[in-house]
């Protein structure tokens, strides 16, 4: 007799369990190229909007502008987390979780924009700009216990304040300004990010490596070689593209034909070190280094997308006796540093990776070189097309984290000049005397 065929298929299926399947958890193991971040400090910014006749209430504005953040967050989820670390001291570090950022609100209501962001800053202006951002003081591996993005919302006589601290041992500059773009566009009202985030590390590196950490930031610092920190001062130059022109024509004036050109920032970055090495009143032997921390996305094979969210920096690093540099043409400078710049090349890249993981060290600012000029930050990066919905930014600045001797930050001249470029510097109080009265390097006798 035939098999019923409906009692055939009930037994030929018997289900053997059932679960609910949630989400992948949102765990981002840090990469090498993280990692000697983490005894850096948090990176600061801060952005100053004059806010027009007529804008919304200043409650309205940081309310929608939190809300952007929460949804700029649910993309880019690493900075809503905490640094943990695998298996206790000495095992990997990695980001999880979603506590949030921190959003501090303020007022200076007696403080207009243009005393922050005019031309003529002057040193009680720089003190009141580093209380517009969060976390100053603040070394990144806290991010065991402390959010990874705190931003401070201060409402001015005429305009809002926008102080960002972000942990450096999770994002680098490229990333940074991707996020504050993005959360610009929400606010917008854009329905998601022009360009959305890739968070896996392991296109850059996959190697998992450990770390002892110290027990804090002060045990940290007292292991510095060099002793505490110096007084310094900050600075800002602005070169308009017409002086950034010049200084890039002097230095490619003698070449001969057929030899690749220096490009601005090569130019500009010798002109600055040549100017630092003569107010620092440096001796013919004495070494000075020129440290740039070059993005990594396009030199590594296969490269890395831009959209890379995380740090793929390394400081590429010459150094020279300071008579040679000083009693040598403006081109003798350029050519260091594109000489160095054009070698730092996937092969470059990957044998510093495999030297960190085979040494892996805790970083000191000292470890940059003696007499060093280290140049972060880029003036490709469109810091002054973050708008949040009333218009760009009156001026963009770094805070005081980070800034140690010679250190220089680059952003495009203010209000985005087409070719012009502002210089942020911090020396010790002496040399940035002489500096500012230095014709040559300011290039007024050649305006």
């Amino acid at each position: 007799m035939a098999v019923d065929s409906g009692d055939a298929a009930a037994m030929a299926v018997a289900v053997t369990s059932t679960r609910t399947v949630a989400p992948a958890k949102t765990k981002v193991t840090l990469a090498t190229f993280d990692l000697p971040y983490i005894t850096f400090y948090y990176n600061q910014k801060l952005l100053l909007y004059r806010l027009p006749q007529g804008a919304a209430d200043f409650q309205d504005v940081t309310a929608r502008m939190a809300d952007a953040l929460g949804d700029a967050l649910a993309y880019f989820y690493p900075l809503a987390g905490r640094i943990r670390q695998e298996k206790g001291d000495g095992g990997a570090l990695y980001v999880d979780g979603e506590e949030g950022a921190e959003v501090v609100e303020a007022a200076a209501e007696g403080v207009s924009v243009d005393q922050l962001a005019g031309e003529d800053c002057g040193e009680e202006a720089e003190k009141l700009m580093q209380q517009l951002i969060p976390y100053t003081g603040v070394m990144n591996l806290e991010g065991l216990h402390r959010p990874l993005l705190a931003v401070q919302f201060t409402k001015l006589k005429d305009g809002l304040a926008v102080g960002c601290a972000f942990n450096h041992a999770v994002l680098d500059g490229t990333a940074t300004w991707h996020f504050m773009s993005s959360w610009a566009e929400l606010c917008r009202g854009a329905a998601a990010p022009s360009a959305l985030p890739i968070h896996n590390r392991a296109m850059a590196r996959s190697v998992r490596v450990g770390l002892t950490l110290p027990a804090s930031a002060e045990a940290h610092e007292k292991t510095d070689p060099n002793g505490p920190k110096k007084p310094l001062v900050a600075r800002v130059f602005s070169f308009p593209e017409p002086v950034v022109a010049r200084i890039k024509a002097n230095a490619n004036a003698a070449l001969p034909p057929g030899a690749k050109p220096f490009s601005a920032f090569q130019s500009l970055g010798a002109h600055i070190w040549r100017s630092v090495s003569r107010a620092r009143e440096l001796g013919p032997a004495d070494i000075t280094v020129f440290a740039v921390f070059a993005d990594c996305r396009a030199r590594l094979d296969p490269p890395v997308p831009a959209t890379y969210f995380g740090n793929l920096i390394q400081a590429v690093f010459t150094g020279v006796p300071a008579g040679m540099l000083l009693g040598g043409p403006p081109e003798l400078a350029a050519g260091m540093l594109q000489k160095a710049i054009g070698e730092h090349d996937a092969a470059a890249v990957t044998r510093r990776l495999d030297e960190y993981e085979a040494a892996p060290k805790l970083f000191h600012y000292s470890d940059a070189g003696p007499n060093c000029v280290a140049v972060g930050s880029s003036p490709r990066f469109r810091v002054y097309d973050v708008d949040f919905g009333f218009g760009r930014p009156e001026r963009v600045r770094s805070g005081g984290n980070n800034k140690f001797d010679g250190m220089v930050y680059l952003y495009p001249g203010r209000g985005g000049d087409s070719g012009g470029i502002d210089v942020e510097l911090a020396l010790q109080p002496e040399p940035m005397q002489r500096l500012e009265k230095d014709e040559e390097f300011l290039q007024i006798a050649a305006a």
